[in-house]
């Protein structure tokens, strides 16, 4: 449920701040887990400190027994930990497979059974043909290891649930963009940059095509999967939180620069492999979601940029208040 006792495993991290405030807003007791304290909350939009109460726990090293204290009591726990950017194959293993499966046991057998919410991706599906719109019925067959950790962890996720052992529910995002992206990401690359006035950046090539859906509205999602009716046809699925549409990437970039107001030259680059996916598109059927949890993105790429540079010290060049565009491509309803 939304409301209660909600654990948030990675809740200083940028989905779990994000998470931890849409809960915190829906009047939940919120309890942020994470390794280290984190920053003091900032525009970045994470809890205020009054909304979250802070549990510095490596999750890495925290053996069941640690989880089963950590979750007793609970009525919904979160799982937004993992690895993505710069780990090695082993610590994505260990973030993204081992910890979920040492979850998954701790909460099947805790007497009570607080709803499992646990954040997938949406490289665990793999490499799509270009123009095709990816359900959950899609064969997952990731080609990275951060793809292949992740469906791992989702896959223990859902052999409990469909045992009955556990009460839980996968969302699988795509591209999380908006206020508090990482300093890694694309956009925080992209927004160092125009923020040091620099004249050129240097990118990987820019070909691909991805799914944005900003933070707050898969934080939106998440509590939507709590409140899903325990035993329901939620329960135990896989549900895609995307936009519904498939965006240039080189559109992206260029649309941060524009609204950063400043001019930056892009040059593309030959680059090493990504560690995340080297899928050309990525274009999520969200009607899933829309049918079981009543939920829908809220917020258009301009808005979540906007914001992003807001939050990151900018003063963006903001466009006039749009509704989120209609998917061009929503596959089946």
């Amino acid at each position: 449920m939304a409301t209660g006792t909600v654990v948030v495993l990675g809740g200083t991290g940028f989905l779990g701040r994000h998470a931890c405030a849409a809960f915190a807003t829906a009047g939940a007791d919120v309890v942020a887990v994470s390794r280290r304290p984190g920053p003091a909350p900032d525009r970045s939009g994470g809890p205020a400190p009054d909304t979250a109460r802070r549990v510095p726990l490596d999750l890495l090293c925290a053996d069941t027994a640690s989880l089963a204290r950590l979750c007793a009591g609970a009525d919904t726990v979160v799982n937004a930990a993992g690895a993505v950017w710069g780990g090695t194959e082993q610590e994505m293993a260990d973030a993204n497979t081992h910890l979920v499966e040492r979850l998954v046991r701790t909460l099947t057998e805790l007497p009570g059974r607080p709803r499992l919410v646990h954040l997938g991706s949406a490289y665990e599906y793999g490499p799509a043909a270009p123009g095709a719109v990816t359900d959950e019925d899609h064969p997952a067959a990731p080609n990275t290891p951060y793809g292949r950790t992740k469906l791992a962890g989702t896959q223990a996720v859902l052999r409990a649930a469909t045992e009955g052992d556990i009460d839980a529910v996968v969302l699988r995002i795509s591209m999380a963009c908006g206020p508090g992206a990482p300093p890694s990401s694309l956009p925080g690359t992209v927004a160092a940059h125009l923020a040091a006035g620099r004249a050129e950046i240097r990118l990987a090539p820019l070909h691909a095509h991805r799914d944005p859906v900003d933070v707050r509205d898969v934080a939106a999602a998440a509590v939507a999967a709590a409140s899903a009716p325990a035993g329901g046809p939620a329960t135990g699925r896989v549900i895609n939180v995307g936009s519904g549409r498939a965006v240039p990437v080189r559109e992206l970039v260029d649309l941060l620069i524009a609204l950063g107001g400043r001019p930056l030259r892009v040059v593309e680059e030959a680059a090493a492999r990504g560690t995340r996916s080297d899928a050309p598109w990525l274009c999520l059927d969200v009607a899933r979601a829309r049918r079981l949890l009543r939920w829908t993105p809220r917020r258009s790429l301009e808005e979540s940029l906007a914001d992003f540079l807001t939050a990151a010290g900018a003063t963006p060049n903001r466009p006039r208040p749009t509704r989120q565009p209609h998917p061009h491509r929503e596959g089946r309803t």
